[in-house]
């Protein structure tokens, strides 16, 4: 099985490098290319198209995404070449010259308002508060049209929330450098607490994405870890797991703040727990507690 990857370079890409099941032959893509990796510009409609042309790929992951969720705001042509054309590319391209070919598109829970209070079901109408939600809802809408996400169909929709990882950019990575430097200078570390999710880790979306490739399911998924959080619940618990590890000195001090004390170019939806249920069903997956998954990656980054 052939499989065109997307964002090779980034955090999901790496752990789904990493986690390549055997048969696989994987062209792995990112936007610089470098070792190992060809260059893929996914701002670029054209180059998208001539990759699935060049390689006629069984499957296109399109892990790629512009992420830069506040950024967004002020590059809205940029977000959408990128996680809408792109999407749109890759589905014409398959049309055109790859008759059993799949994509599996991965989306966000910010395709959502969180204004409904209870987990998102797989068929809720996203309504986006941000132009990087809404960038992601046309990219799933245009996959939607061409390819399909029905029984028939030869899409996978992936939603996921909160992806860190042991590499990249990530809230994890991030909350280790600042409980570092606020323990140090014993000032308390302030972090939203009135907006839930639940944090994802890579290696386990990455299993799920090649689980899904494996099966050749078409429609849309949810997949996040088990349990529900908040912003300061998952830097908490970072700070004592990682303290118990010796990543970091100590953990620092943290104090719940409302979002409107912490504000953004960007809205973001107050409550986007995903509902997962049908994906474990389709999957015969069972998702690990979030806070299980960080201690696994805390152990990663130990090593």
């Amino acid at each position: 099985m052939k499989v065109l990857l997307t964002g090779a370079s980034g955090q999901l890409g790496q752990a789904l490098i990493a986690s390549k099941p055997p048969g696989v032959q994987l062209i792995s893509t990112s936007r610089s290319g470098g070792q190992d990796l060809e260059a893929l510009d996914l701002a670029d409609p054209d180059a998208c198209q001539r990759a699935v042309h060049a390689h006629l790929p069984d499957w296109v992951l399109n892990a790629g995404a512009y992420t830069a969720v506040d950024q967004a705001e002020s590059e809205p042509v940029l977000a959408q070449a990128v996680n809408a054309d792109a999407p749109h590319a890759f589905s014409q391209a398959l049309v055109s010259c790859c008759p059993g070919g799949r994509l599996l598109q991965l989306s966000t829970d910010f395709v959502f308002n969180g204004e409904q209070g209870r987990p998102y079901q797989t068929d809720e109408r996203p309504d986006p508060l941000g132009v990087y939600g809404a960038t992601k809802a046309s990219g799933e809408q245009v996959v939607r049209e061409l390819l399909g996400t029905g029984v028939d169909g030869r899409a996978a929709i992936l939603r996921t929330s909160w992806v860190y990882g042991p590499v990249g950019g990530n809230f994890l990575l991030t909350m280790l450098r600042l409980h570092q430097l606020k323990s140090e200078a014993k000032e308390p570390l302030r972090v939203v607490a009135d907006q839930v999710g639940c944090p994802t880790a890579t290696f386990g979306l990455a299993q799920t994405c090649w689980t899904v490739i494996a099966r050749q399911v078409a429609g849309v998924l949810h997949w996040s870890d088990a349990g529900a959080a908040t912003w300061f619940d998952f830097a908490v618990a970072i700070g004592v797991r990682a303290a118990a590890r010796g990543l970091i000195s100590a953990a620092a001090e943290v104090k719940p703040i409302r979002t409107i004390d912490y504000p953004t170019p960007a809205h973001r939806p107050a409550y986007s727990l995903l509902d997962c249920t049908s994906t474990h069903e389709r999957l015969g997956v069972t998702p690990r507690h979030w806070q299980s998954m960080l201690d696994d990656v805390l152990g990663d980054l130990n090593e």
